[in-house]
């Protein structure tokens, strides 16, 4: 029933896509085809195993393989189609001017030279030139931009139209952080609001800045969003109950009675989760980035996935997108490493958890906190453990799953912001390839696939 579940969605969203695909013509519709590439095989093997049919690894490496081709194929055109339709809108200022028809001309000039037809024109000879694009920024308001830069902070050389703003092509004069953080300060105090600067490197690794008007920043959340994540928090605070009373013993659900009980453990979850967002949102106000309200993602197996949060402000460089990312799991690893200790000093023999003691030897990290805090203890075949060290190990594990190079996870936006789009894609790819094999040995790793896939 889950299975058949799960490819229902599954299909919903890709049918969900390929609605928003058309709008983008071609494009849209190569990209839709990419992204069910990257979802097909899976949906082919779940999609059989739903009727009684299974498919066996091989034939699964295979689909894989065969789809991962297709995908890079697929790339190849989407990139083909949009230079064609990059140099057609830079051609079109030409094209219109090669376009007047002869009936335009005024009759007069054509009766006062009747040779005129078997001779050709000097204007005839000669191929239109095209139109320089305008500089969509009004005049004053460039001159006002360009004041901010300096021999001592960034010599501009060219200065281009792009988009709705500009871009200043030059030498950088100093370190990249601490000019940018000079030229931000300069153009808000000039313009105010009306415009964001960025510092991006251009394809020969060259620092360039670019001016957007504050017009293109994403948009805010709206009602409908809200509403969506205020849900989502809701099913997660019930998710985390359920896991809470599972460690215990008994079901939340169907013993509502002792909510209570399973309360104190949820909520050492829960805050888990928020120093977690805690730590994005502190270097978000940092930067003067604008965060969306977190979405949590809800799981029976150990409470929370985490959440995922959407930039409401774009980023100025890689660096911002960096300390961003990489805050959130810092801050939940350094709380959920603290619940860890606290639990293991705490831990006796009245203590409520009994586990093996191989339990300790699955993670480097947690067997050696473990080895340093319980000495000999672990020599037993069974060690009795505080609560606390469960929702520490729990807490870890959340931020580690967040910590994978895939997508929208921060994990995925750290790499971003290390090695470029490029490379991120690349590694979010090998990511869902690793995760779609190891469902076979845990099914944890398949809903980790969609998640990403669906992020």
């Amino acid at each position: 029933m889950t299975t058949a579940l799960l490819e229902i969605v599954a299909i919903g969203f890709l049918a969900w896509g390929f609605y928003r695909a058309r709008a983008y013509g071609r494009v849209g519709i190569l990209a839709w085809l990419q992204s069910l590439l990257l979802i097909a095989p899976w949906l082919l093997f779940f999609g059989l195993v739903a009727i009684g049919v299974y498919l066996n690894l091989a034939t699964v490496l295979f689909l894989f393989l065969i789809c991962t081709g297709l995908y890079i194929a697929i790339g190849r055109q989407i990139r083909a189609s949009v230079k064609e339709l990059t140099s057609r809108q830079s051609e079109q200022p030409t094209s219109k001017a090669l376009e007047s028809p002869e009936s335009t001309l005024p009759m007069a000039s054509q009766d006062q030279n009747p040779q005129a037809s078997s001779q050709p024109s000097t204007s005839e000879q000669k191929s239109p030139e095209p139109k320089p694009k305008t500089m969509p920024i009004p005049a004053d308001e460039l001159r006002v931009i360009q004041g901010i830069f300096g021999v001592d902070t960034f010599f501009v050389t060219e200065t281009i139209p792009y988009q709705e703003g500009a871009i200043f092509k030059g030498n950088l004069r100093g370190d990249a952080d601490h000019v940018y953080a000079r030229l931000s300060a300069s153009l808000r105090e000039r313009v105010h609001d009306r415009y964001r600067l960025f510092l991006v490197e251009n394809p020969d690794g060259k620092p360039v800045m670019i001016v957007l008007p504050s017009t293109t920043d994403p948009k805010p959340t709206n009602a409908w969003q809200l509403l969506v994540a205020i849900a989502l928090a809701v099913v997660t605070i019930a998710s985390c109950e359920e896991t809470a009373g599972l460690l215990l013993g008994f079901d939340v659900f169907s013993t509502p009675a002792r909510f209570a009980e399973a309360l104190p453990i949820a909520s050492a979850i829960l805050a888990i989760l928020a120093a977690h967002e805690l730590g994005h949102r502190w270097q978000a106000a940092r930067h003067a980035i604008k965060l969306s309200p977190p979405f949590f993602i809800p799981t029976l197996q150990i409470g929370t996935f985490g959440a995922w949060t959407r930039f409401e402000s774009l980023l100025p460089s890689r660096s911002v997108l960096f300390d961003i990312a990489v805050a959130g799991p810092l801050a939940g690893g350094i709380v959920s490493l603290i619940m860890l200790i606290a639990g293991l000093a705490l831990s006796n023999a009245d203590s409520l958890f009994q586990i093996p003691s191989q339990f300790f030897q699955g993670s480097i990290l947690v067997g050696t906190v473990a080895k340093v805090m319980l000495g000999d203890t672990l020599q037993a075949a069974i060690v009795h453990i505080h609560p606390l060290t469960v929702v520490g190990w729990l807490g870890l594990l959340i931020n580690a799953l967040n910590l994978m190079p895939a997508g929208q996870l921060d994990g995925g936006r750290i790499v971003q912001a290390i090695y470029g789009r490029k490379t991120a894609s690349w590694l979010t790819i090998a990511t869902i390839i690793v995760l779609g094999v190891a469902s076979f040995v845990n099914p944890l790793a398949l809903y980790w696939a969609l998640v990403i896939i669906v992020l």
